[in-house]
């Protein structure tokens, strides 16, 4: 009876260790994404992320800690030199023997589904509190992130404009693609109160005078570095095409910042009323 008992209180307790463990704050965190490094911090653990990849540049701070990332591509080791126990990407973004070998080394690994809604950016915040094992926490940051994007909303809801946007993401005019329907652009513009010019094909396809003209928009719309790649408002105005367009005629071209605008979470409001101010 004794040994048996013994073995039961050892189970007991080991069992407890585990939950523990796996409920446990994590102390070193790596964040593979912009809107996941945004949300982590703003639930009060900046301090704790020790790397970021390439598209991580809020808060400020951020920008000073080491990249792990070149073109959007991690490896094993490259995560590993930072001894993290917990690395958090983009579900999709991380090759599965990467994410085999993270494991394998006790480095607990979180993928998330992000969807380019209100309903989505909540969802979000919610399962980024419970990778930290701060669900309270992110609850409330839920909350009060609805209550200001709801208020944005009623903003745009004022507003009798709802002009066509056309945004064009640009490193340059060799690289030129358009937003389509079902991207996080076109999710965007339309919280925001426009409506996306491109609706006869879906995420992004190569630029051309042809679509730009034929979409005719009211607003054209690049991140800040594409409008500088592209040299400034006038080098977008002197583009082919870009005069036949109500855009172009008006000169209505707009830039804005691209962290900010595909964020979907914490920052949603601060994005759906900068891009409304923007385009209208």
């Amino acid at each position: 009876m004794e040994i048996r008992s013994w073995s039961w209180i050892y189970a007991f307790c080991l069992l407890f260790f585990y939950a523990a463990a796996g409920t446990a704050q994590p102390k070193r965190i790596i964040t593979l994404g912009g809107a996941i490094t945004e949300t982590v911090a703003a639930m009060g653990f900046e301090k704790q992320i020790v790397a970021v990849d390439v598209t991580s540049e809020f808060p400020a701070n951020i920008t000073k800690l080491p990249k792990v990332s070149k073109n959007r591509s991690v490896s094993a080791e490259g995560l590993m030199a930072y001894r993290p126990d917990l690395v958090i990407a983009p579900e999709g973004d991380v090759p599965y023997g990467v994410i085999e070998s993270l494991k394998g080394a006790g480095i607990r690994f979180v993928a998330l589904k992000q969807e380019y809604s209100v309903k989505g950016a909540l969802t979000f915040i919610r399962a980024v509190g419970a990778a930290l094992g701060v669900k309270a926490r992110a609850e409330r940051l839920a909350l009060d992130t609805e209550q200001r994007v709801n208020k944005a909303l009623q903003t745009v809801k004022a507003s009798t404009q709802k002009p066509k946007v056309l945004f064009i993401y640009a490193r340059g005019t060799g690289t030129m693609t358009v937003a389509g329907k079902g991207s996080s652009m076109a999710a965007i513009i339309e919280l925001a109160g426009g409506r996306n010019a491109i609706q006869e094909f879906n995420q992004y396809k190569t630029y051309s005078t042809e679509a730009l003209v034929y979409a005719n928009p009211d607003a054209l719309l690049l991140f800040d570095f594409g409008m500088e790649s592209l040299g400034g408002k006038n080098g977008v105005l002197g583009m082919p095409g870009v005069a036949f367009t109500t855009a172009g005629k008006n000169k209505n071209i707009v830039s804005v910042n691209g962290p900010l605008m595909i964020n979907f979470s914490t920052r949603l409001d601060q994005a759906i009323l900068a891009l409304h101010r923007a385009i209208n």
